[in-house]
């Protein structure tokens, strides 16, 4: 039996996200209700969602949703793309897909510790890179990316971009620096971006992963910069054969999207709308970010560098109390859910 880590981050938020007055550990936007996204999309009549039969839809999604899904990738077509339930699915198919037992995964931090876990669990082992602060900004450690890659064995570097939690987007330059090793070590790039498109400055969302590689594969959803996680809609973005070899395990987990989350997220990947989707989140990012920078700079025990992306920020502390227990005494006293 493959080992499994427990995933601690994610037992403590379901233990507590719904026993405290304000919930802070959330990673995303406040979600959209049905009724907002049908709003921006100028459905003139909301009733036409009530017919939607509740059947199984197509496993790998419709082909309207996953066409406009394949937009957002230049280049990328149909074929390319699978639709799956949440983008944590996309990234637990991708690996195990591209993951043999004495291969290795090497894997970004700061990040979302899904991968780290699902390396340990497929494949022989996880060996990781940073992220480090230089000069007040995040910089990619381009020497602990090279020793992260075992020889011969390194079969997977994962990053996520923009990055959870600390809200850094590569530069060009690094993005290559992480092809090129990929390339080097003959390794797949999976490319977590669920927050592309939560940029604070607004603009264009960021550059993808896609197209740079013949061996990248790119996973999202619409949670975070989309603000509908309830949907549970993921996807997959990679060679069609990949794609395929995919699609083999998904008919050994969840089998098929939801079907009214698949008809809305075809409404919401429609160009027009996800732009104005994009542009709430934005709008929402920009109006709160102050509030939080006006509590940090009050209080001289933290610090932290400003988000380029998300919903997220990652604060440094410095008080003689571990974070886990820090984290706790702020729930337990003050019903606040943090993220130690």
């Amino acid at each position: 039996m493959a080992r499994l880590d427990v995933f601690r981050m994610e037992r403590m938020q379901s233990l507590y996200w719904h026993q405290v007055e304000h919930d802070l550990s959330e990673s995303g936007v406040a979600p959209l209700t049905v009724e907002e996204l049908l709003s921006i999309a100028g459905v003139a009549d909301p009733s036409a969602f009530l017919h939607t039969p509740l059947g199984y839809p197509l496993s790998e999604g419709s082909p309207e949703t996953r066409e406009r899904i394949a937009s957002f990738y230049p280049g990328a077509s149909v074929e390319n793309v699978t639709v799956v339930n949440g983008g944590s699915e996309a990234n637990l198919l991708s690996l195990w897909t591209l993951l043999d037992r004495d291969d290795r995964l090497a894997f970004m931090l700061p990040n979302y510790l899904q991968g780290w876990g699902l390396g340990r669990a497929f494949a022989d082992g996880t060996d990781v890179f940073r992220l480090k602060l230089r000069d007040g900004a995040w910089r990619l450690d381009l020497r602990e990316l090279e020793r992260a890659l075992v020889r011969g064995r390194t079969k997977v570097v994962m990053v996520c971009n923009p990055n959870n939690p600390t809200g850094h987007v590569l530069t060009g330059e690094e993005m290559d620096a992480v092809v090129d090793a990929a390339r080097r070590a003959g390794a797949w790039i999976v490319a977590d971006e669920i927050y592309r498109g939560a940029e604070v400055a607004g603009g264009e969302p960021s550059p993808t992963f896609w197209g740079r590689y013949d061996k990248v594969v790119v996973t999202s959803g619409l949670s975070k910069a989309f603000g509908m996680p309830g949907l549970r809609i993921g996807w997959a973005v990679g060679p069609e054969r990949f794609i395929r070899e995919l699609w083999k395990r998904h008919d050994y987990t969840t089998l098929t999207p939801g079907a009214l989350s698949d008809a809305l997220c075809a409404l919401a990947m429609r160009p027009e709308v996800r732009d104005l989707v994009f542009d709430r989140t934005r709008a929402r990012i920009t109006a709160n970010l102050p509030r939080v920078e006006e509590w940090i700079v009050a209080h001289d025990a933290f610090d932290y560098v400003r988000p380029v992306a998300g919903a997220i920020a990652y604060v440094a502390y410095d008080l003689p109390i571990r974070s886990s227990s820090l984290v706790d005494r702020i729930r337990r006293e003050q019903s606040v859910l943090l993220v130690p």
